[in-house]
């Protein structure tokens, strides 16, 4: 069936710095990185999706939330400046947070679902497993309070279509449930959105698991690197790595879309 997607947004939310490590496991000490925190806004025929929603600049704005939830990570502070709130992104777009149908979310990290509360009214999908990590928390990267906005959630236990030539992909390690992306546009080749099974091109090219694995296990982390390969060179798919400052300043091309 032909693809439903029109137009494809890879939309900057702000920056930090961390530790190479939390991206490259065990490689990388002493080396700090800068990272870009992305969103993605999908335009189908059926509605807009977005995947992820960044962080929650509102915990940046207060100093006791920022100190609460940023004194004890291993990463700094992120960067958000006005124009980088998604719902800034989406007015530059004539757009509003209202007119986005579907929040895909890759994975409950503050960094990707920190942002809900501008999108209480979305559908808002999830893998289950991902939703129980998180409610657990299984690890630091979740913040109780980022899920408190959300009223009902569409959980997954598998891979699907959300539309015709909008698959989520199944890609555990970095968390329990985590879920990648294949796009395919209605021109050019297909984008595969790696989300944070692989964080830069650095984890595709000498498959290397994140800093961070689900129950500090390597070994699915390692598995869904392979498996996006895999994809990729069968629907002749570019791969994009999700916390890639280069990679992503190579393609930004805002308020442009990719088609």
């Amino acid at each position: 069936m032909m693809t439903q997607v029109r137009k494809f947004w890879p939309l900057l939310t702000g920056t930090y710095h961390y530790e190479k490590t939390v991206s490259t496991r065990d490689r990388g000490h002493g080396v700090t990185i800068e990272a870009p925190i992305l969103a993605y806004l999908v335009e189908t025929a059926n509605g807009r999706i977005l995947y992820d929603v960044g962080c929650d600049y509102r915990k940046l704005d207060d100093p006791a939330l920022r100190e609460r939830h940023y004194g004890t990570l291993k990463c700094s502070p992120p960067a958000m400046g006005a124009e980088d709130r998604l719902p800034a992104r989406l007015a530059a777009l004539g757009l509003a947070p209202a007119d986005v149908d579907v929040v895909f979310l890759g994975h409950l990290h503050f960094d990707h679902a920190g942002g809900l509360h501008d999108f209480c009214h979305a559908e808002l999908h999830v893998h289950e497993r991902e939703l129980a990590a998180a409610r657990e928390p299984a690890d630091h990267g979740y913040f109780a309070d980022d899920l408190a906005p959300a009223k009902s959630w569409r959980c997954a236990c598998c891979e699907y279509d959300l539309v015709p030539g909008l698959r989520a992909i199944e890609t555990p390690g970095h968390t329990a449930g985590h879920m990648s992306m294949l796009i395919e546009l209605p021109k050019g080749a297909p984008i595969l959105l790696c989300g944070d099974a692989a964080d830069l091109t650095e984890n595709l090219e000498d498959e290397i698991a994140p800093g961070l694995c689900y129950r500090d296990d390597e070994t699915d982390a390692l598995a869904s690197i392979r498996r996006l390969k895999q994809l990729a060179q069968e629907a002749g798919a570019e791969l994009w790595p999700n916390h890639d400052l280069s990679f992503f300043r190579a393609r930004d091309c805002f308020p442009r879309w990719r088609e």
